[in-house]
């Protein structure tokens, strides 16, 4: 008898904590699908809160774990291509006990505002510079805001639900009712700048050899020519669209200099200096290149985020000895037609760092490449996380992609 209910207890707190992983996950699912409803969203976050504030500590741990694993499986996707598709299984595991541990700390002492307090605080805190875990992320499709003071009054509300007596549990719908909003609902008009964002699906596993790369440039050129026939002003292609150093291609730029009396071109492309590689993007006007470097680098993708002597190993053991990417210390912005554009490449434009000093700049140009983790939920995840800086520092954004859809995001 003793066996069957202990039996029972494990499968009960591992069952818990699966639902609670699916409820924490499911708005990402979904709008993967498509399938987006304000209410559902909505109700699907509140429950998963809940839940977190409610289960056993066990159970916390294997809803982490799960969670770990459903919002970010799909960063092993990139490893095939540096030839350690070996660690591709591993990696999801890995953040999945990463995970596991966070949010059995949450659960460490049974008392809901501590729970509900160290929640909170995580929202802030982002492991080896990882930040796409943002847990009021759960509303960014729902009724209500996703600021963190909107965060802790949901948190709050909870709390009431579940702590306070019945005859004042009505308090945490008031405190619910000041997290209301009705984004969505306004579109700010785009910049008067007729616009080509031409859609690019090229794999990963081509786009580097060196057999491709003159096919690739000649119908980057075309796209740039069409957009010039269709008397576009701007033509923003993705992240690295040109597969080269492109200041020491100097035919190539030569000709995107001439073509650029007649268009603005944003493109990406990798830039050397000193010795340095950069993941750059170019703007090219008027016969002449701005170069913007990149400011936040993709953690273990770009950079390793360790002391330089432990990075030193990692990349000897792991990467044939190349170096880490180097960074420019400030964003870049770009001048088009009389207006500024905020520079952004990819992991980047999901970081506050990249929104510094803005003063008045209301539109992003950001460029990327999702070919390394697509097909997965990757695009859909950063588009989530686009519309909540957006929204956080009222922008909107021009994103160009290779191997996901194009989008403009409005606040």
């Amino acid at each position: 008898m003793f066996l069957v209910k202990r039996d029972n207890f494990n499968k009960t707190y591992i069952i818990k904590g699966l639902i609670t992983s699916l409820f924490f996950s499911a708005f990402i699912y979904l709008a993967h699908f498509n399938i987006e409803y304000k209410i559902l969203d909505t109700i699907l976050g509140l429950v998963s809160l809940y839940l977190v504030l409610k289960i056993d500590k066990k159970a916390l741990f294997v809803a982490g774990y799960f969670i770990g694993i459903f919002w970010f499986f799909w960063v092993g996707n990139s490893f095939e291509y540096y030839n350690l598709g070996y660690l591709s299984f591993f990696i999801p595991l890995f953040f999945g006990l990463g995970y596991g541990i966070i949010f059995f700390i949450i659960g460490v002492f049974d008392f809901t505002f501590y729970r509900a307090f160290i929640l909170f605080v995580l929202s802030f805190i982002h492991p080896f510079g990882f930040n796409w875990f943002v847990p009021e992320l759960l509303f960014i499709n729902s009724f209500l805001d996703t600021s963190k003071i909107s965060f802790a009054l949901i948190l709050l509300s909870l709390f009431i639900l579940i702590e306070f007596p019945k005859k004042t549990k009505i308090l945490a719908v008031i405190s619910l009712v000041f997290t209301y909003t009705n984004s969505g609902q306004y579109i700010e008009n785009p910049p008067n700048i007729k616009i080509s964002m031409p859609q690019l699906n090229i794999s990963q596993d081509q786009k580097w050899l060196k057999s491709n790369i003159p096919d690739l440039v000649e119908n980057n050129l075309k796209l740039i020519d069409n957009a010039i026939k269709e008397k576009k002003n701007l033509i923003i292609l993705p992240e690295t669209v040109f597969p080269v150093v492109l200041n020491k291609k100097h035919e190539l730029l030569a000709k995107l200099l001439k073509k650029s009396h007649f268009i603005d071109i944003i493109a990406g492309a990798l830039y050397l200096e000193e010795g340095n590689y950069y993941n750059a993007t170019y703007h090219i006007s008027k016969g002449e290149a701005l170069v913007a470097k990149k400011v936040v680098l993709v953690p273990f993708g770009e950079e390793i985020p360790f002391p330089k002597l432990l990075t030193d190993f990692i990349n000897k053991i792991f990467f044939d000895g190349a170096q880490d990417y180097k960074k420019a210390t400030a964003p870049t912005d770009f001048v088009i037609n009389g207006i500024k554009f905020r520079n952004a490449i990819c992991y980047e434009a999901t970081s506050d760092k990249i929104f510094q000093n803005l003063d008045g700049v209301k539109y992003m140009i950001a460029i990327s490449n999702n070919a390394w983790f697509t097909p997965s939920t990757e695009p859909t995840l950063q588009k989530m996380l686009l519309k909540y800086y957006a929204k956080k520092y009222n922008i909107t954004i021009f994103h160009s992609v290779n191997g996901s859809k194009n989008t403009i995001i409005r606040p």
